[in-house]
């Protein structure tokens, strides 16, 4: 009898064990590993700005160490706390320490993966940036539960050999991914990271660490900016019905529900268009997490709708594999097609036209509502309830000259054109017909579309309803 309690003991001890062990959300288990500490030998001090939300962007980066980067750890892979390199494919190699790529649910990022510090661990780049840079725009947020931490930004100039405190030190007080932004305006060949300073075990998320350089853009010449540079409008994340996308051509978010993205975001200009032909390649977006609804081409067949697009095909066609990109269903809604062939069609065709007098065009459109009323009259959803057809189709352009620094060159004087189009045969090919306010969208989709601009000139802009050209 007492072998027998002694052994229900033993059991009882190791089912608790293993218990334990397959908590993986409680990372209190991941090994106690210290940190090998920075030696920092200076403090360099630049203006820092705070965004409550995923903040400004400014372009796309094509030439990264050169031109800059944005990125997003998707492309990476550290479980371990352990000191080790990570190779990620926006930008090059970097070292965390005391920090892993995490994937949790409690991880705060947009997409799959972001970096998780803890205790006074780093995440530092292991490349230099040719070039300099000008700006270093970095998402922050606390990791699931955990209390407020200081970090720090850091530089190098010697290869990673010693290391600066750069710009003023940063509480990490909410779980909701806020940015700041540094503007740095280095002209040395510079690396940077992330330096945790304080809050002891407390962990940090950091995600989409972007670096501008002087050389993007500029001089009112056409070039390919950030597709959401004023802002992510639903606060999209890794949820089901608002899941953040990025793609080299547009920025999207997903509603699984609906089968459709709830809107996509892309900036226009001439140097966004070419000779590359429309593809027609309409498929599937497996960069969609695997459990979700992914539609193909023939979830429209035959169901009396186009398979519209919201970022156009002609809107990027400076390659061919940017116009296929356009392809993704992931882009693309049940649109009737007196809509997407007629009004639709015209206002891109209206916009495309405006890059060709000098000016930049950052564009963001969506869907709103359910019924349409395609060719076999009205429907509520296709492909046996897995899409929803929109009630209608909304976008909203704003206008600038060809330059730099978009964000601040907006004034309650720029050109904003909003429309709202019925998603229903026999309406109007005039675009014009459709004019609404951007507080009309937001109030139709709770969304905040302009979010980066001052608070003051937004309103303005917002509540005004375009009465200007439309050829």
């Amino acid at each position: 009898m007492k072998l027998f309690k002694l052994n229900t003991f033993f059991f009882f001890i190791f089912i608790t064990l293993s218990f334990v062990g397959c908590n993986v959300e409680d990372e209190s288990f991941y090994e106690d590993i210290s940190s090998i500490p920075l030696e920092i030998n200076d403090e360099i001090k630049v203006q820092t700005n705070y965004y409550d939300n995923e903040g400004p962007h400014e372009h796309n980066f094509t030439e990264k160490r050169a031109n800059g980067f944005t990125e997003t750890y998707e492309s990476g892979s550290k479980g371990s706390y352990a000191g080790g390199s990570v190779n990620l494919s926006s930008s090059g190699s970097w070292y965390l320490s005391d920090a892993l790529i995490g994937t949790l649910s409690n991880d705060r990022k947009f997409g799959a993966k972001s970096v998780r510090i803890r205790n006074t661990g780093y995440a530092i780049m292991s490349f230099n940036m040719d070039n300099g840079a000008q700006t270093v725009r970095i998402r922050h947020a606390k990791y699931g539960s955990n209390g407020n931490s200081n970090w720090r930004l850091i530089a190098s100039y010697d290869n990673g050999s010693s290391w600066s405190y750069v710009g003023s030190t940063i509480t990490t007080n909410s779980t909701t991914l806020n940015t700041v932004t540094f503007n740095v305006n280095e002209t040395r060949s510079v690396r940077y990271g992330v330096y945790k300073t304080s809050g002891g075990s407390n962990r940090i998320n950091i995600d989409n660490f972007e670096i501008t350089t002087g050389s993007t853009g500029g001089g009112g010449s056409a070039s390919r900016d950030s597709n959401i540079t004023f802002g992510n409008p639903s606060n999209a994340g890794s949820g089901a019905t608002n899941y953040y996308l990025s793609k080299p051509d547009f920025i999207l978010s997903y509603n699984n529900n609906r089968g459709t993205a709830n809107w996509v975001s892309w900036h226009l200009s001439t140097a966004w268009t070419g000779n590359a032909s429309r593809c027609n390649c309409f498929k599937r977006d497996t960069s969609l997490p695997s459990n979700f609804f992914r539609a193909v081409s023939s979830d429209y067949t035959n169901s009396g709708f186009d398979r519209g697009h919201l970022c156009p095909s002609a809107d990027r066609t400076y390659t061919s594999g940017a116009n296929e990109n356009t392809f993704y269903m992931s882009n693309i809604a049940p649109q009737a097609p007196d809509n997407n062939q007629r009004s639709w069609a015209n206002f891109e065709t209206y916009l495309r036209s405006l890059t060709l007098e000098g000016n930049e065009v950052h564009v963001i459109a969506g869907v709103a509502g359910s019924g349409g009323t395609g060719r076999n009259g009205f429907a509520a959803t296709i492909d046996g309830g897995n899409i929803t057809v929109p009630d209608s189709f909304w976008k909203v352009a704003l206008i600038l000259p060809n330059g730099t620094n978009d964000i601040n060159r907006v004034t309650t004087s720029t050109r904003v054109i909003a429309i709202n189009v019925p998603n229903d045969q026999g309406i109007s090919s005039d675009w014009t017909q459709f004019r609404t306010s951007v507080n009309s969208i937001e109030n139709l989709t709770g969304y905040d579309l302009l979010e980066n601009i001052t608070n003051s000139v937004e309103s303005v802009l917002e509540s005004n309803i375009d009465n200007g050209p439309s050829s």
